[in-house]
């Protein structure tokens, strides 16, 4: 099966985006034996921001990799666009990651002695772009997350919210319909963090790009406009957030 045959399953009807069913993840064997997810039940519908939150060693980074395909349940099904992902290959996999999801990571991840701009390309390279149109997504990218004029900028040279800025435009710049944030202000400031998150959450308003944002912060969460709740690798609640801060 193609990625473009897994994109050609989208279905406007209800179907779940992403969909986790009965899903475990087993981790090590013997005394050394973890569960780290115990049969999880979840889904995902296309617009949600939603906030995965719990305490460190719940499950909640587990989930997410599964989610982005960078890891594979140890049982159950995950349903991506309504196909079921262990049916891929790992060619179509490492495609489907580069054309359907955008990675944000607390760490950044930038390459250090590379230029914003470069940084942001990197995705667009590994899919064969040409430079014009890669550079040209590059330059209003970088625009979009306020860093205009700071493309030939090294991560030495910038802040860690520049620098969390830029991922977020290197996450962006395939285009992807969904974006996995993995505690993406965990390395910043109150006022920086909040600077991200008032960039993501007006990507969902104004774009409408689906957002999974793993945090142990509930002020972090309370931009999000769904709170799961993840405890011992069980989820303990999935609820609307009610009380979400709306973006300036």
């Amino acid at each position: 099966m193609s990625v473009e045959q897994v994109q050609a399953a989208t279905d406007p009807d209800p179907t779940p985006l992403l969909s986790l069913r009965g899903v475990t993840k087993v981790y090590g064997q013997g005394p050394a034996r973890v569960r780290a997810l115990r049969g999880i039940d979840l889904d995902i519908h296309a617009g949600e921001f939603v906030a995965v939150l719990g305490t460190s060693g719940c499950g909640k980074s587990t989930a997410m990799n599964i989610l982005g395909c960078l890891d594979a349940p140890s049982s159950g099904i995950y349903r991506l666009d309504g196909v079921p992902v262990e049916q891929l290959g790992g060619d179509v996999l490492a495609r489907l990651r580069n054309a359907r999801f955008g990675f944000v990571f607390q760490g950044f991840n930038l390459l250090k002695r590379t230029s914003a701009l470069a940084n942001v390309e990197l995705p667009l390279v590994y899919a064969d772009m040409p430079r014009r149109e890669r550079l040209r997504r590059c330059f209003a990218g970088l625009r979009e997350v306020g860093l205009a004029g700071r493309e030939h900028a090294n991560p030495n040279q910038l802040s860690g919210g520049q620098q969390q800025r830029v991922a977020i435009a290197r996450a962006l710049v395939t285009r992807p319909p969904i974006l996995l944030a993995d505690e993406p202000t965990g390395n910043l400031d109150t006022k920086t963090s909040e600077e991200i998150m008032e960039l993501l959450a007006r990507l969902n308003d104004e774009r409408g790009i689906t957002i999974v944002m793993v945090t142990h912060d509930v002020e972090i969460a309370a931009y999000a406009k769904r709170h799961v709740v993840f405890r011992d690798g069980h989820i303990e609640s999935d609820s609307p957030n009610r009380d979400r801060v709306v973006p300036s």
